[in-house]
Parts: structure tokens; C-alpha cells; sequence
């Protein structure tokens, strides 16, 4: 089990904090190793540490509490030495308390480097490097220094702008000298990006803003262990109910008092729980950055399926909140971009999702959206058929489906397009003073079932979906048309 990875995700794999360096081993037996971690699915695992190398030393950069006596609990700015490599689990000495332990490998970086800064986004691309930027908590003058994606080995700067016509992003090159050293503008350079980063936090000095704080980004998730799959109920904590939906209720909580994480229960009668287990290994199959991440199950009566907390809830209720109602049309763009970009994940793993809408959107604390809810999921090779008084949200569904009872990937690019209405309508009803009879059926439609027209090869056909885009094809032109089109997010400006 684990992350089913795909290219772009194999690609963002790569912008860890720094490049591992095979350390010596240890002088006393380790603990017992963490087991795999979910991450990548179909990647071979990765090689065990060289012995018989030179000593690594990193800093923490955000605080860890131990999971469970294996792990090492660590404060921002520790120093540690790493004694083994494994995975994303690395053993690591504190050189404050001389404890041994695991931490998550992403949650350090390499002493004296780049790494440490917090305004260095090492892999980072020009549009996530916008994206973050674009979080309602970085003002005027944030800004990041991030690896070119067109130049290897060069820099660019990326500032947030604020004026009357709204919010910017700029992008700066940062040009290499021979002799060494960095500058943007010819006429004035320096000896190290630190340099750089502190001449331009003084005064702009050109920029169209003076840097005032680094780009403003949440510790990233712990990896979660392959063996706490199956769960004890004694390990969760509900805090907080969120919400009620098809298969129960949804609770804000904790797993062991401290990994904050989001707890669905099935609801009596709604599905057995095998159905409902079904999902969960569904899930557990299809993992990309923008589908809610699957953690864990309870397996006993009533079943809990825990998932990752996403703090801003489902996009349906955060567009009507005031944050969400003053959302500018380019940052809704690019959320449907950020949908399209899943759903074309789906597509490529031969799934569709069958229940595509804003209420099964959620959003972030920095207003990034994954898919949820694979109840209606289903693993096909090229169609699946729905069974006899199967229901099934009707303003969203494609109308080969409401007749015919047919879904395929296309059926989803339909829900897509009704989820824009809702985007752009922040929050509003689609279709309004329609009724469900008006759409042909209303959920139970057993005997209104009609056949597929045949062509004259005897083949079935289908008019609505002839001419219906792929999603792939939809989430390319979602993006191309955010990030290139859009004024509030000109080409950069360099000196």
C-alpha cells in the first residue's frame, strides 16, 4: 500500500530540503526501525544508508513530537547528527540531550546551507511558488528564492505585490557572477544570497517592494507509518464535529494527542461495512497532492476512516464565509485548476469519481483544494454501470448518465463543469429554479432506464460525449489559462 505517485508528484518527491549524505553508523544499536512509509506505491524501496562516510549535522525546522518511543522529539533550530538513512524516517542523535530516535527526514535540513533559510524554496515551480505567495497570511513584500526552473544551477526571486489593481506576484532573475556572487540589477552586486536577501529587506532598491518576510508556508505532514493502518479506536480523540455527509458524521480530532487529523464514521444502515472499507482501500490506492490523503481505519463497529485535516473545510461552505466571498476571480480560476489537476490524476489511474461538487472539495489553511469523498468511486477499465435505483446527485451528473446509468471518466468532466458554476457563483445552488424532475429523473430511475443508441456499426454510441474534452485536456487549459491570461499575474519583471 501506499502513494500511488504520479509524474508531477515523482517531480515535487524531488524538493526536499537538501541532497542525503551517507553518514557513519552508530556506535550503539539503534531502535527498532519505523516501518515503510506512505509515499510512493510503485517506487521500489529506497537503498539503506553507506557506512563509512563523512558525519551529517542538520537543524530542525519545525517542531516534532514523538509519536511513539521510536521517535525523536525535537524543538525548531536542534541541532542533530543523523546517523542512518531510510526512507523518510531518518535515525537522528540530539546533540543537546543525546537522545537517539526517528524524525521525519522533511522536517530537517542541512547545517550551513541554503536549506536552513527560511525564505529558500529549493524545487519549488513558478506557479506553486505563486500559489503560496497568493495565501491571504503573506502581505505585501513576501517573498521566496527558489531554483529556476528554465537555468539549473540559477535563482529567481519571487515577491508578492499589493497595488490599487490588486495583488501581483513579480519574478526576478537572479544572475551568477564568474568570479562568484549574485545580483539583480548590474550596477550593484553581493557575495552570497544572504547578502542579497538582506540589501533588499533594507530598501527595494528597484523591486516593486521591499522584502519585508518570507513566504509564509505550514510544516508539512508527518509520513505516516504503513503498520498504523488498522487502527486502535483508544488512539483517536474527537474534538471538534465538523459536519454530517452521505456515510456519517466528520469530526475534527487527534491521533495519539498530537497529529491533528480529520475522523469519518459510518452512519448506521447508510452501507455495509464492507462498502465502506471498499472506499477506504480505494483511497488508499489513489494518492496525489491535490486528493485528500488517506491515514488510517478503525475496522471495528462503527467503522472510522481517518484523513487528513484540511483547516478551511469544504470549498461549498468556505465560499459563502466572508474570506471566501471577497475571493478574487484569478484565485478562482486557479482553485478549479487545482480540482482539474486532481480529477486528471484520476483519470490517469483508470478511476473515476462519480460525485464531483464543491461539498466534496475541501480547502486548506492556505487555501489549496483536494478532492474528497470516494464513496462513488469506483475502479473501472473503461465504464461502470450503476446498479438498479442506484442515487446519485442530479444537477451534477452527465445526462448519458441519468438515461443510460453509464459513467466514464467524461461523465466527471460534466460534474466539472457544474462545479465551475458553483465556483464562480461562490457557493450558489446550479441550475437555479430547476427541480430534479426537470432533469429527468430524481435519483431512483429503474424504470426510466433507456437504452443506448447503436450506430450503424451496431456499436452503442453516445452524442453528449463525443465531443466532451478528456480531463486532462481540461486541467492543461485550467492552468494555461490562470497563469498566463490572467493581469494579476503578469510575466515577470527582471532586470
Amino acid at each position: 500500500m501506499g502513494v500511488v505517485s504520479s509524474k508531477k508528484q515523482v517531480k515535487e518527491k524531488s524538493k526536499g530540503r537538501w541532497s542525503p549524505v551517507k553518514v557513519s553508523t552508530q556506535s550503539k544499536d539503534p531502535p527498532p526501525l519505523p516501518p515503510l512509509v506512505l509515499f510512493n506505491h510503485l517506487a521500489p524501496a529506497p537503498p539503506d544508508t553507506c557506512p563509512d562516510q563523512e558525519e551529517h549535522f542538520v537543524v530542525a525546522l519545525y517542531d516534532y513530537s514523538s509519536v511513539n518511543d521510536r521517535d525523536l522529539q525535537m524543538l525548531k533550530g536542534e541541532k542533530l547528527q543523523i546517523l542512518k538513512e531510510v526512507g523518510d524516517w531518518w535515525l537522528a542523535r540530539s546533540l543537546i540531550t543525546g537522545r537517539e530516535g526517528y524524525v521525519p527526514s522533511n522536517f530537517v535540513a542541512q547545517v550551513e546551507t541554503l536549506e536552513v533559510e527560511k525564505w529558500f524554496f529549493r524545487s519549488i515551480s513558478r506557479k506553486d511558488a505563486e500559489r503560496q505567495l497568493l495565501a491571504p497570511i503573506n502581505k505585501a513584500g513576501s517573498f521566496l528564492i527558489r531554483e529556476s526552473e528554465t537555468n539549473k544551477g540559477a535563482f529567481s526571486l519571487t515577491v508578492k505585490d499589493v497595488t490599487t489593481q490588486g495583488e501581483m506576484i513579480k519574478h526576478y532573475k537572479i544572475r551568477s557572477l564568474d568570479e562568484g556572487g549574485y545580483y539583480i540589477s548590474p550596477r550593484i552586486t553581493f557575495p552570497t544570497l544572504q547578502a542579497l536577501v538582506q540589501h533588499y529587506s533594507q530598501k527595494g532598491d528597484g523591486l516593486c517592494q521591499r522584502l519585508t518576510q518570507p513566504c509564509v508556508s505550514l510544516a508539512p505532514q508527518n509520513p505516516w507509518a504503513q503498520d498504523e493502518w488498522e487502527i486502535p479506536r483508544q488512539s483517536l480523540k474527537l474534538v471538534r464535529k465538523l459536519g454530517s455527509g452521505q456515510f456519517g458524521e466528520v469530526w475534527m480530532g487527534y491521533y495519539k494527542n498530537n497529529v491533528k487529523v480529520a475522523i469519518k464514521t459510518l452512519k448506521e444502515g447508510t452501507m455495509s461495512p464492507e462498502a465502506f472499507l471498499a472506499e477506504a482501500n480505494l483511497m488508499k490506492t489513489l494518492q496525489h497532492e491535490r486528493l485528500v490523503r488517506l491515514y488510517a481505519v478503525v475496522t471495528k463497529e462503527p467503522i472510522y476512516i481517518v484523513t487528513e485535516y484540511m483547516a478551511r473545510g469544504c470549498l461549498l461552505d468556505f465560499l459563502k464565509t466572508d474570506e471566501g466571498s471577497r475571493l478574487s476571480l484569478p484565485r478562482l480560476i486557479d482553485m478549479s485548476a487545482q480540482i482539474a489537476e486532481g480529477m486528471a490524476y484520476i483519470e490517469q489511474m483508470n478511476s473515476i469519481h462519480r460525485d464531483l461538487r464543491a461539498a466534496n472539495i475541501l480547502v486548506s489553511e492556505t487555501l489549496c483544494c483536494k478532492i474528497a469523498d470516494f464513496g462513488l468511486a469506483r475502479i473501472i477499465d473503461n465504464e461502470y454501470t450503476a446498479q438498479e435505483g442506484a442515487k446519485f446527485p442530479i444537477k451534477w451528473t452527465a445526462p448519458e448518465a441519468i438515461h443510460f446509468g453509464v459513467f466514464t471518466i467524461k461523465a466527471d468532466v460534466w460534474s466539472f463543469g457544474v462545479l465551475l458554476m458553483e465556483i464562480v457563483t461562490y457557493g450558489r445552488v446550479p441550475y437555479p429554479g430547476k427541480n430534479h424532475v426537470q432533469f429527468g429523473a430524481l435519483g431512483h430511475r429503474g424504470e426510466s432506464r433507456r437504452q443506448r443508441p447503436q450506430g450503424r456499426s451496431g456499436k452503442t454510441t453516445d452524442p453528449w460525449t463525443s465531443n466532451r474534452l478528456a480531463v486532462n485536456a481540461v486541467a492543461k487549459l485550467s492552468s494555461s489559462f490562470f497563469w498566463k491570461r490572467q493581469p494579476t499575474l503578469i510575466p515577470c519583471l527582471e532586470s
